[in-house]
């Protein structure tokens, strides 16, 4: 029988593919380890936790759906932290696509100093949330605050903004504007991405303004806005530091975030197979509400050179 033999070239393509994927296994390695130690290995235990009640100082136990069922029958807080959370995204989410859109429309103007203008509009996003916080905290205060000064200028009395049950959620609100930027240097990136030949055909077809924004403008961007959705929601359920520093939750349970309440499942009462459950359901609703987001972006998402 004879014996078949291949080509030196095959041979030395063989050796040289095997090679560039020893490479890039080897690159990509450093990511790898990271994601099984940092986060699918943590994702796994603290699923297996909320099966457990656990201090940190005694051996867990394993208490089944116990956890899961003192959530949704026994615990009122739950439903708090979730209606202000859902109440605080409600809210919160349409401002930001909104006005991150608007303040990216006016920096998109070929105007001289603007430049500097898009710096100072992005600057407070980056800034340390410890910091922003702490800075609105002052703004906010009820005697000394620079917002209620303005105010008694104009002749109206502000109102107690961090320690009233009524304004505390509205002054959060009116905090996270302060990171605006964010979503604006997204928008920007898409309009400056949107062929000028459109608009200069429109133009000559007589479109308005108006006419160009909604049906050239809005269609092209609307990758970015679905990107932009999708952001905005996973962070403003995560929504912590804010109320942590500012309010610690109060007055009244008026701030009271779902994560924050898991934080002090977790590491003020040492609930840590609750705190896990809590995780666990945040994580099934921002994977729902992600999923459904997803889904409609079908009949509303338009990308270039798609056919439909």
């Amino acid at each position: 029988m004879a014996v078949q033999s291949y080509p030196r070239s095959q041979q030395r393509t063989g050796r040289l593919e095997r090679r560039e994927a020893l490479t890039f296994y080897l690159c990509i390695s450093p990511w790898l380890l990271g994601l099984l130690l940092f986060v699918l290995g943590p994702m796994v235990a603290s699923l297996i936790i909320s099966f457990t009640q656990w201090d940190l100082l005694s051996p867990a136990r394993f208490v089944g759906l116990q956890n899961y069922q003192k959530m949704f029958n026994g615990d009122p807080l739950i439903w708090q932290s979730l209606r202000v959370t859902v109440v605080y995204t409600s809210v919160y989410v349409p401002m930001e696509m909104v006005g991150g859109l608007i303040l990216a429309l006016l920096m998109n103007q070929r105007l001289r100093l603007f430049g500097l203008f898009r710096t100072v509009c992005y600057l407070p996003s980056v800034l340390p949330g410890v910091a922003f916080v702490i800075v609105w905290m002052w703004i906010l205060h009820p005697d000394v605050g620079l917002l209620n000064t303005l105010l008694s200028w104009v002749g109206i009395q502000g109102p107690r903004w961090l320690a009233d049950p009524r304004w505390a959620l509205p002054a959060l609100l009116m905090m996270s504007l302060w990171g605006l930027g964010r979503s604006m240097v997204i928008y920007l990136a898409g309009l400056q991405s949107i062929p000028q030949y459109l608009y200069e055909a429109a133009a000559i077809d007589g479109a308005s303004g108006w006419q160009s924004f909604w049906k050239i403008t809005l269609p092209m961007l609307s990758p970015t806005v679905f990107f932009n959705l999708v952001l905005s929601v996973i962070s403003t359920f995560q929504t912590f530091t804010s109320a942590f520093i500012a309010t610690d939750g109060g007055p009244l349970d008026a701030t009271l975030f779902y994560v924050l309440y898991l934080f002090r499942q977790a590491f003020q009462y040492f609930n840590v197979g609750y705190a896990s459950a809590m995780a666990w359901v945040l994580f099934g609703i921002i994977f729902a509400l992600t999923l459904l987001i997803v889904r409609s972006s079908d009949r509303w998402v338009y990308y270039e050179g798609e056919r439909r």
